[in-house]
């Protein structure tokens, strides 16, 4: 099941994998905010204001690259392998899953002055690429309505959804995300923005904790393409809660990259103390 399941959790994935596009292009250094709302009829919307999806005819496939994205599994609008240094769909499908598995879809385009729309029902393009009329803006939204003959159910929690563009947003300095519930008049509202990232979010993380030192120790790199940051703040606890993340994904059993880091910090401290004298006898060690 490219999803996961088609319960509860499945379900809240389609959001995810739609974001997820918008989030790339956030990546990418072309989209500031994002929206996701709950509509009255049970459908999704997800804005943003990247560049759009191109609109042009893909060479291969001989259609609207939109429509390549939408239709065809792990297109995910990466034409161009320059123009995303990394993805974070968990699945790696894109949005063409979330397509076959909605009753209805629809995707609005605004690029290069122009907007441009184009109808599916379950995954089946129901009209040509159409251009709608003429803007200042630019971005994606896309709207869709689960199927509920494949879902066992299609109520979605709010609280789900928040935890994880709240999340989204302390991974992604100063990206803006918002939630939005219409299904009621006074519907939740929720604003994601954290200019401080991952500090922000160990602050967030440890609010209930006595920490040791007020401020949060971070490290940012990059080095052949590959950036790191890392943010960490001791407490008076001998528990640790360590978060880790690959493209936004969050690795829950751990990895390389956690074993990797895990060494290096014992044997920077080991060195410090050493170097210090902080060490009372040689054979210990942190």
């Amino acid at each position: 099941m490219y999803i996961g399941d088609v319960g509860k959790r499945g379900l809240h994935h389609l959001v995810y994998e739609v974001v997820d596009n918008s989030i790339d292009e956030a990546l990418a250094g072309y989209c500031t905010k994002i929206t996701t709302y709950f509509n009255k009829d049970g459908s999704i919307t997800v804005e943003d204001n990247g560049r759009g999806i191109p609109v042009g005819i893909h060479k291969e496939e001989k259609k609207p690259a939109v429509e390549v994205v939408m239709t065809v599994l792990h297109a995910g609008g990466k034409f161009d392998k320059d123009s995303y240094k990394v993805s974070g769909g968990l699945h790696g499908v894109g949005v063409s899953v979330v397509n076959a598995l909605s009753e209805w879809l629809w995707v609005e385009v605004q690029r290069e002055g122009k907007i441009y729309k184009q109808d599916y029902k379950i995954g089946i393009t129901q009209n040509k690429l159409k251009r709608v009329g003429k803007t200042k803006k630019s971005g994606t939204t896309v709207c869709f309505l689960p199927d509920g003959e494949i879902f066992n159910t299609t109520v979605y929690e709010y609280d789900i959804i928040a935890e994880r563009l709240r999340e989204l947003a302390y991974l992604n300095r100063g990206l803006e995300i918002n939630l939005k519930d219409n299904r009621e008049e006074s519907g939740q509202r929720d604003t994601f923005k954290f200019r401080g990232g991952l500090s922000d979010f160990v602050k967030y993380l440890d609010e209930n904790n006595n920490p040791l030192h007020n401020k949060v120790i971070t490290v940012t790199k990059e080095k052949s393409e590959i950036s790191v940051d890392v943010a960490l703040r001791y407490g008076n606890t001998y528990n640790d809660n360590i978060l880790t993340f690959v493209n936004n994904i969050n690795t829950i059993e751990g990895g390389t990259h956690l074993s990797g880091f895990r060494s290096a910090l014992t044997r920077a401290m080991n060195n410090h103390a050493s170097k210090n004298n902080l060490i009372k006898t040689k054979k210990t060690e942190i």
